[in-house]
């Protein structure tokens, strides 16, 4: 999904891919994946206090909506006078900025949806694990 966000922004911004390009997608690689983690920890923290698999995940995807938002959104915000500078001195960090900014605000928003229906799915795929009732003997 963060390649995606990447082509849409360049395309939109009228950068061109570049190596540093693909230096501000591993970045953004960073950052999803510890979106990811943090969502999907907190949904794990709420199933172990006991909670109900289907409410974990809607108080998960609740709970770490607003932090994560901000974060993403602050960090594309912190880009942004990069990627609108013009000077000569920019446009060689102008495509990084564009990768990485670009990227987190349309992988956050999939992230958000996505994340959780994953785990719903997970949780229903998986065979929940109870005690063995046979008998030993």
């Amino acid at each position: 999904f963060g390649f995606i966000g990447v082509i849409l922004g360049h395309w939109i911004l009228g950068v061109a891919l570049s190596a540093i390009s693909f230096m501000g997608i591993f970045g953004l690689s960073g950052v999803v994946v510890n979106d990811s983690l943090v969502m999907i920890d907190f949904i794990d923290q709420k199933l172990k206090e006991g909670t109900p698999p289907r409410t974990a995940i809607i108080e998960g995807a609740k709970g770490r909506f607003r932090p994560i938002m901000l974060t993403s959104l602050t960090t594309f915000l912190g880009f942004t006078p990069l990627i609108l500078e013009r000077a000569i001195q920019a446009q060689f960090l102008i495509p990084f900025a564009a990768s990485l900014g670009c990227g987190i605000v349309f992988t956050t928003a999939i992230l958000m949806m996505v994340v959780p229906a994953l785990c719903a799915l997970h949780l229903h795929l998986t065979p929940s694990r109870r005690p063995s009732t046979a008998s030993a003997g």
